[in-house]
């Protein structure tokens, strides 16, 4: 069997490889349905199709929910037969929109595009062709085993059968595929919203959504891809925009370089659980550099989206599935400068601190001083961002299953200063507080306080101030979870330490306790408004002795985590707290009706 050699990039892809300073590369597309692409269509259980309206409006839909709904009819053609929502589907509209039902009509040769694809083994290729033929037709619903049909389950549902030349090919790779099982489901649809502008239900489904499926075409040219993330990826600007960060991927742009040409678009966002799904059309911005970062920080390269048209379809999709293990590939979800994205304060140059002092706390935690011979200015409480990228970026690669979330990492890290300015001018010194838990920590934790480290500094902001009231009766309370104390340290020289006043509610490890004697050591006035929870089994030495030693200065300390009601405290004005996600996720539904305040690093 003869294989092609691939085809040369279209007009967009080279724009983007020359917008983006990527060497040239060979495409390897097929001018032919492959092997491994048949293979895949008889296998798969989805099948991303899309196509142009009557308008050149590019539309994207999701069919299937079994194996075998496509098969080989030869000479490079597919058959694929598979329930349809036929009244509010886009695709099958402009496909097949004004035909007869069951009546097969010529396709004309209008271009499609493909992407079969399997969630559960994170496989996929992408297909283009031309419709020869196809038709909607409506088929009886068999109920299994002779049960009593369920209410609500029509006796006919919508089939379309279509048949498509292929003439384009290629396998792409398995990264920011999500997995679920998906199973067939019938289509009982219901459109729930139509209009130029996103409705509520339609904003709640993509700010959920974990993937969506997108079409893009130029002359004579059509692709149909997937892109997924950490649920939330993509981003909501109005009832009219959205906005989605584009990952390191294989730097073919075929998408991209498409809508540099035609910057029309069409996508698909699916909800696996409920069946529901919000269809867009609409016109595009391929934003890159400072372009991409000025909306969605932390991102070199992003897609704006202005909508042209959505609709809402609620139980349209002819399958479910069910979630099981994210993309090991997935980055923290980014969030848009409007929303608060730390990322989006940056100073206009650049200064450089050295690390002059590395102090251990424990197992895991160290405070690690700075000097800035040019000096910063930071008031307690903000936080200072590092760009690390000098030392660990290793460059682009294609994969890197060793580590995975390196593809989309700047290595800029934002850490909470610990330290009280001393005074109100320029700081030529600072603190940070911090726990060994990942790539650019552990690189941190490894340097010689002596050796002359440097790291150039990147922002300072943050205004999570700690305000106590004015009634001296009336507590403020401060959550802390282990290292989120560091908020607090910076500005315990501007707050009371009255136990009528201040109230430290601090849970952390039994193995970070040298953590807490250090803090209550370097303010002893702090350890009568302190309340210890201290978790775990490890073995500490000198444990029990070193629980003795915050008794006797004055905190209470109890061997268990931190519960709902230990929230409970008379005269409490607003709440503070500074914790991980999944502990600040329970102190939040526990606070519920309160005034809470935190600063949200989960970008």
């Amino acid at each position: 069997m003869a294989f092609s050699l691939g085809m040369s990039f279209h007009e967009g892809e080279t724009k983007m490889h020359e917008l983006l300073h990527v060497p040239h590369l060979d495409n390897p597309t097929s001018t032919m349905l492959t092997p491994q692409a048949a293979f895949r269509l008889q296998q798969a259980p989805l099948l991303a199709i899309g196509t142009l309206d009557s308008q050149d409006r590019p539309w994207t839909s999701l069919w299937g929910g079994k194996h075998g709904f496509s098969e080989m009819l030869g000479g490079g053609m597919i058959g694929t037969r598979t329930l349809v929502d036929a009244a509010h589907d886009p695709v099958v509209q402009a496909l097949l929109g004004h035909a007869e039902k069951g009546r097969m009509v010529s396709g004309k040769e209008k271009m499609l595009a493909g992407l079969t694809i399997s969630l559960m083994e994170r496989k996929r290729v992408k297909i283009f062709g031309r419709m020869i033929a196809g038709c909607v037709d409506e088929v009886k619903v068999e109920v299994d085993d002779d049960r009593e049909r369920p209410a609500g389950m029509p006796e006919k549902q919508n089939q379309v059968q279509l048949i498509t030349k292929v003439e384009q090919s290629l396998g792409n790779c398995p990264k920011y595929l999500n997995q679920y099982d998906i199973q067939p489901a019938m289509v009982t649809s219901t459109l729930i919203s139509q209009s130029e502008s996103l409705s509520e239900e339609a904003k709640a489904l993509i700010l959920k959504a974990d993937m969506f499926f997108l079409t893009t075409s130029v002359p004579e040219d059509m692709d149909t891809n997937h892109r997924g993330g950490p649920a939330g990826f993509v981003r909501v600007l109005s009832d009219t925009e959205i906005v989605y960060p584009e990952y390191s991927g294989n730097r073919l742009y075929q998408s991209l370089g498409n809508l540099l040409v035609n910057p029309k678009i069409g996508i698909t966002f699916p909800d696996y659980k409920t069946g529901d799904i919000v269809y867009i059309t609409g016109t595009t911005d391929v934003l890159a550099g400072d372009d991409a970062t000025a909306i969605l920080p932390g991102s070199n390269l992003a897609v704006k989206i202005k909508i042209g048209e959505a609709r809402v379809v609620k139980q349209g999709l002819p399958l479910r599935g069910m979630r099981k293990t994210p993309s090991p590939y997935n980055p923290l979800v980014r969030t848009l400068a409007s929303e608060g994205n730390l990322k989006a304060s940056v100073l206009a140059a650049r200064k450089t601190a050295r690390l002059i002092g590395k102090t251990p706390l424990g197992p895991t935690v160290a405070r690690f001083t700075f000097s800035v011979p040019e000096a910063v200015q930071y008031s307690p409480g903000q936080w200072v961002a590092f760009d690390f990228s000098h030392d660990l970026d290793i460059g682009y690669s294609h994969m890197r299953d060793d580590d995975p979330r390196s593809l989309n990492d700047d290595f800029v890290r934002t850490f909470t200063i610990s330290s009280t300015p001393s005074g109100n001018g320029p700081q030529k010194e600072f603190d940070i507080t911090i726990r060994n838990v990942g790539v650019v920590t552990s690189f941190l934790f490894r340097q010689n306080d002596r050796a002359g480290f440097e790291v150039p500094i990147v922002g300072i902001g943050g205004e999570f101030v700690i305000e106590q009231e004015s009634d001296e009766n009336k507590l403020t309370p401060f959550i802390a979870g282990g290292v989120g104390i560091t908020p607090l340290l910076g500005q315990l020289g501007h707050l009371k330490l009255q136990p009528t006043q201040l109230k430290l509610l601090w849970t952390t490890r039994l193995a970070d306790i040298d953590l807490i004697l250090n803090v209550l050591e370097r303010y002893p006035d702090l350890a009568r408004c302190t309340e210890v929870f201290l978790t775990g089994n490890t073995e500490i030495a000198d444990s029990e002795a070193k629980v003795q030693q915050l008794k006797s200065m004055g905190a209470k300390v109890s061997r268990r985590r931190l519960e709902k009601a230990d929230l409970d405290i008379d005269e409490a004005g607003s709440y503070y707290l500074c914790a991980g996600g999944p502990l600040r996720k329970d102190l939040l539904s526990w606070l519920e009706g309160k005034v809470v305040i935190f600063e949200n690093f989960d970008y």
